[in-house]
């Protein structure tokens, strides 16, 4: 058959997303990178810390999903020929969802049966499965549940699928080609990262690999060292054995870890993953991705209880990713007016069965030499080289994703700016920037009704200079939300007691509860317990219908120990919020925090014990507050219940 792009719907069972929070991230979460320490040698050359966020900024969270499943339908775009098909999730970050090897009956990734979010993301929602395409800032990208633009064109007869879009906090463009020839056995994907601006950029990519964890299975990559985090720090191990145990035996691995294997520069970029048959994917890529990584959640009881926690029945899974940087504590700077680009492909591999016998050392000079070998890798920068010019060509676009590029080329316009890549379209989007689209056009920025939330939050300095000159020259009229958004943009630039300034005039100007909020995260970072907690809970007067705030406000207030107000608060909530899982552990560990350990331990146990949809990955919290109870009542200690037990490491 020739090749094919068609796009169809695919019915599975799926968790509601829900909407984004309705106040901007602005004192951050549980970041586990954000406090390392480093025992590396003077050439490794790691970019300790570069480049790390503390909020998700612009971005808004996603933190009210369910772990309910119904039935739906999500749509897919689906690449195929005779060997391949691969189905993308355009809606979900451009996901690769399944690569299916025809040839062999086999599927070549993790597919989960089952789109279950949980917290695992910049943004909070995640899912796993499939390859993510991870762009800009450390960790699980902000695009992990977002639509990318997708559109579609056609190189020398084939068709490309292309998604792409614009990253607000690096305000850098990024798009993803993917095609598959006719007699091709690799998916082919051509990425293209541009820093259109006149300024040096922190820069991260990796494309996380979700694979199947194979009984026997094993991991070949063309490295000797790997760097990895164990005994408070992060060191430099040799490979395969650590511990005395073979890693690349990935079953062997006793606890949730990372190995960051440090390829060679003059090693072919490339990691597999097969069974005990030697059956399994290959990725390979050109040098620009030039790291290779393996995560494994380990055999403790927390680690098996996030495999199930992630999924229905799809079973066990690891992941095999690559990446722009050596590891993932830091970013890459990249230069202005830059574009970087490379090649990833995708596809079977059969190593045969005497050689899976083999130690690691021997298959991994086995395996690497046979990659050298195969046409597949050896041709791959020549056609990064003769694509260049179909990756700067305009396609076709189907569906659209986000309005802050063209939000973004408008502001480049009008400040005689270098256009951004002028062959992606951003027009057009459905979720359009609104007011401030508007503000970019005719210097005014409308108050809106304070009972409705934001519609949406810019970044970037010539956003700031524009709105600060807008409140200066009305300072008696500027309004709320100019005076609101002002402070939003003072508090991500660490000017706190400005911050605070405009989000009191604000609130004096119209009472409202975003600003309460701002004022709140103030005197959060500023460790002002009561003031913190005396302004999230106006703004909780103004907003207890909103999930979303009201979960926010029952953060500050238990990062700020006002355990009282929480108690108080929980009374005033309707019996369907108190249920919400984040809700009641607040509330469990206020009357824990207040003396009530029996009252706590039964609502906790209650129910066959008590869920929280949006427990973050590293979070031991229920684990903790449950020892903290126990320790306090009549029984004494007894073993953590499996329910209660999330600690990976």
């Amino acid at each position: 058959m020739r090749s094919q792009l068609y796009f169809e719907d695919m019915k599975i069972e799926k968790a509601e997303l829900g909407a984004p929070s309705s106040v901007p991230d602005l004192v951050g979460g549980l970041v586990l990178q954000n406090n390392l320490n480093f025992f590396l040698s003077e050439d490794d050359e790691i970019y300790e810390g570069y480049g790390r966020c503390f909020n998700s900024y612009p971005y808004r969270q996603y933190s009210c999903y369910t772990r309910q499943l119904r039935e739906e339908t999500v749509k897919t775009a689906v690449l195929e020929n005779d060997h391949l098909k691969a189905v993308f999730l355009p809606e979900y970050g451009g996901r690769l969802w399944r690569l299916f090897d025809k040839d062999r009956n086999r599927d070549l990734l993790y597919t989960n049966d089952v789109l279950r979010f949980s917290n695992l993301a910049v943004c909070n929602a995640w899912f796993s499965g499939g390859v993510e395409w991870n762009i800009g800032v450390i960790g699980h990208s902000p695009f992990t549940t977002a639509p990318l633009f997708t559109a579609v064109l056609e190189y020398e007869g084939t068709p490309v699928l292309r998604m792409y879009e614009y990253e607000r906090i690096r305000r850098v463009t990024y798009q993803m080609d993917f095609w598959l020839g006719e007699e091709d056995k690799f998916l082919n994907a051509r990425m293209r990262i541009k820093n259109d601006t006149s300024e040096v950029v922190p820069m991260y990519w990796w494309s996380n690999i979700a694979v199947p964890e194979f009984e026997g299975g094993r991991i070949i990559v063309p490295a000797s060292k790997a760097f990895t985090f164990h005994d408070g720090g992060v060191y430099k191990v040799d490979i395969p054995l650590v511990g005395g145990k073979d890693i690349t035996r990935y079953q062997n691995i006793p606890t949730s870890v990372d190995y960051f294997f440090d390829l060679p520069a003059d090693a072919p970029k490339y990691i597999v993953n097969v069974d005990r048959d030697g059956f399994g994917l290959l990725q390979m890529s050109t040098d620009r991705l030039r790291s290779r990584k393996l995560f494994s959640w380990g055999k403790t009881r927390g680690g098996d209880h996030w495999q199930e926690f992630l999924t229905k029945d799809a079973g066990r899974y690891i992941e095999i990713q690559a990446g722009l940087g050596k590891t993932q504590y830091g970013c890459l700077p990249m230069a202005p007016h830059t574009a970087w680009e490379w090649m990833e492909r995708y596809g079977a591999v059969q190593i045969r069965g005497q050689e899976m016998e083999k130690s690691f050392e021997e298959l991994r000079g086995t395996v690497t030499a046979e990659v050298k070998a195969m046409p597949q890798w050896q041709e791959m920068e020549q056609i990064l080289a003769d694509t260049k010019k179909m990756a700067k060509t305009r396609a076709e676009v189907i569906r659209r994703g986000s309005g802050f590029g063209a939000l973004e080329a408008r502001l480049r316009d009008q400040c005689g700016d270098r256009r951004m890549e002028p062959h992606l379209d951003f027009a057009g989007s459905e979720e359009d920037p609104g007011c401030w689209a508007e503000f970019l056009e005719n210097g005014t920025l409308k108050n809106p009704d304070p009972a409705e939330a934001p519609e949406v939050y810019v970044t970037g300095r010539e956003f700031y200079d524009r709105l600060k000159k807008y409140v200066d020259e009305n300072e008696e009229t500027a309004g709320w939300y100019a005076y609101y958004q002002l402070g939003v943009l003072l508090f991500q630039k660490g000017e706190y007691e400005a911050a605070k300034k405009e989000f009191l005039r604000s609130i004096e100007s119209q009472e409202n509860a975003w600003a309460c909020h701002g004022l709140a995260s103030v005197y959060t970072v500023e460790g002002r317990k009561k003031e913190a907690c005396s302004a999230v809970r106006i703004g909780f007067c103004l907003q207890r219908e909103d999930l979303s705030y009201v979960k926010e406000v029952f953060r500050l207030l238990v990062m700020n120990k006002g355990f009282r107000e929480v108690e108080e608060l929980y009374q005033e909530l309707d019996e369907e919020m108190q249920k919400e899982g984040r809700i009641r552990f607040f509330y469990i560990q206020a009357l824990a925090e207040n003396g009530r350990e029996k009252e706590a331990y039964r609502l906790l146990r209650a129910d066959g014990g008590l869920v929280i949809d949006d427990i973050r990955e590293g979070e031991t919290s229920l684990g903790e507050l449950w020892r903290k109870i126990r320790a306090a009542g009549e029984n004494g200690e007894e073993e953590l219940p499996y329910e209660f037990d999330f600690t990976a490491l």
